[in-house]
């Protein structure tokens, strides 16, 4: 079959030309990751077309101030319940939501108005489908000949047999025609870890070790350099960034240096150790307050994505909201803290749809977002906090220049387990701003932080507001700090530090 040639005509060059001369590393990324299909329907539930998607999407996005958006699998499928994981078509937008063109159409929209668009793409396996690349000619073509390589036990999928010249060349075409075809600004690159390890969820004896007898697939870390060398060389500006859940080293350093050459790398293990701690009642947070603290240990190893990403809203996992201890009033500010210890990490920043409306029930691909919610205060408070959040990112540059450097971050304190409370300052050439988080219900008056530089300091965000559902606890909108030393530092500021909340101060240059 030989689709219809694109009548498009792109109005995107001032996005596309500002793109390749882009420092994306220095900033502000805050990426909304949606499905296409359930995002919101049409009143008699039928799905969105891509251009009735984008009229609804883009201002919606813009109003909650994300820079990107991310989409699900595009490439067509034939199973709704992959949610696009199990593609057939790497070299066709599925039509379940119209055309190519319309898809194109799309991305131009968001372009216009100030939107990225990222891809999910999937090269780490393809299904069985007859009509797929299964057995494409009668054999194994695509697939390894050796069912302990060419299966994936998790997903009763094949594996791609990345050694083949063949192989690889279509992988890589597949990559350069969204880019080429349907402008997006990048890809990220699915089950990378899966891709690395024969022995990925496989037990002894499902596996066949590598020619030095390693458990590394040398012909996939091969690909992923092959990929990232030709993405960067042919598209400056874009992103390919990498769901990759071990600890293999160098995945975003360039291949120059060894590296496998990915823009960034989603932290999983930042994503885990939050939401196991969130979820503890606080008067054991004490106890676990290393999981606070240990993910900077490791934090600049790596161009980080901090996700909370669709697959922490499925599976019997619950959602954010509902993973919160305490009563309804205290599990919104439990969430509360939680985004402000987002978007205050080191890291660029991914939010999957509907967290954003701090879902109760885990997300259900086959119906809309439940947009009722915003009618209720507490819900549209998460809603309208996560808009300044994002803005309060993208204002301060010392927030987002340096989230992938040491120089950007600086604690203050983060050894006070006893009262569950961080203290820390991020930085650029502008300034600095201070992050005061207090991980527990009680609020804590006269409670002393260390300060760089004494004078006025300007209470810019506070996750207790009013206006966000909180109890309104807070300094008044301004401290002043007092020139005397306190934890090695010039100054000494005397908060009030609301409960189950964080507050960020700018200081205020005399």
């Amino acid at each position: 079959m030989v689709t219809p040639e694109s009548r498009h005509e792109w109005r995107d060059h001032a996005w596309t030309s500002a793109r390749s001369e882009s420092a994306w590393r220095h900033g502000a990324v805050s990426i909304y990751e949606i499905h296409a299909g359930s995002w919101r329907r049409n009143p008699d539930g039928s799905v969105l077309g891509y251009r009735q998607l984008a009229e609804q999407l883009v201002p919606y996005v813009s109003q909650l101030g994300f820079t990107h958006v991310e989409l699900l699998p595009l490439s067509e499928y034939p199973l709704d319940e992959s949610w696009g994981y199990q593609t057939t078509g790497y070299f066709a937008p599925t039509s379940r939501y119209g055309s190519g063109d319309d898809l194109r159409w799309f991305v131009d929209h968001c372009h216009q108005h100030g939107i990225g668009v990222i891809l999910d793409w999937t090269p780490a396996h393809f299904p069985k489908d007859e009509h797929g690349l299964a057995y494409f000619d009668g054999g194994p073509l695509y697939e390894h000949a050796d069912p302990r390589r060419a299966d994936h036990p998790d997903w009763g999928t094949s594996v791609f047999d990345y050694g083949r010249n063949e192989v690889k060349n279509f992988l890589l075409a597949s990559a350069v025609y969204w880019f080429e075809e349907f402008h997006v600004d990048g890809l990220r690159v699915d089950a990378v870890a899966s891709m690395l390890y024969w022995n990925y969820s496989r037990r002894d004896g499902e596996w066949l070790p590598n020619r030095y007898g390693g458990a590394e697939n040398l012909e996939a870390i091969d690909f992923c350099r092959e990929l990232n060398s030709v993405m960067h060389a042919n598209f400056p500006g874009c992103m390919v960034i990498a769901e990759e859940s071990t600890d293999w080293p160098l995945v975003s350093r360039p291949v120059y240096l060894g590296g496998l050459g990915f823009t960034m790398k989603w932290n999983m293990g930042w994503m885990h150790d939050i939401l196991d701690y969130m979820k503890l009642d606080p008067v054991y947070r004490s106890h676990h307050h290393h999981e606070l603290t240990f993910s900077q240990m490791y934090a600049f190893s790596e161009n980080f994505v901090l996700p909370f990403s669709h697959d922490e809203v499925v599976h019997c996992k619950g959602t954010p909201l509902s993973r919160m201890p305490g009563d309804r009033w205290q599990q919104f500010a439990n969430l509360r803290l939680l985004y402000t210890y987002m978007f205050t990490h080191p890291g660029k920043k991914l939010l999957f749809m509907g967290n954003e409306l701090a879902q109760y029930s885990e997300w259900d691909f086959r119906q809309s977002l439940p947009w009722e919610l915003l009618n209720d205060p507490l819900h549209a408070g998460i809603n309208r906090l996560v808009s300044d959040l994002n803005r309060l990112y993208r204002d301060h540059a010392a927030l987002h220049r340096y989230d992938f450097e040491q120089r950007g971050f600086e604690w203050i304190d983060c050894h006070d387990a006893g009262n569950s409370v961080l203290a820390f300052m991020r930085r650029a050439e502008e300034g600095f701003v201070i992050v005061v988080l207090n991980f527990t219900p009680v609020v804590r008056s006269g409670y002393r932080v260390g300060a760089p530089e004494p004078g006025v300091y300007q209470e810019i965000f506070n996750s207790d507001a009013a206006v966000y559902g909180g109890s309104n606890q807070g300094n008044l909108g301004r401290v002043v700090a007092e020139p005397f030393s306190w934890m090695n530092r010039r100054a000494c500021l005397t908060l009030t530090l609301p409960p189950l909340a964080g507050i960020v101060l700018g200081h205020v240059p005399t």
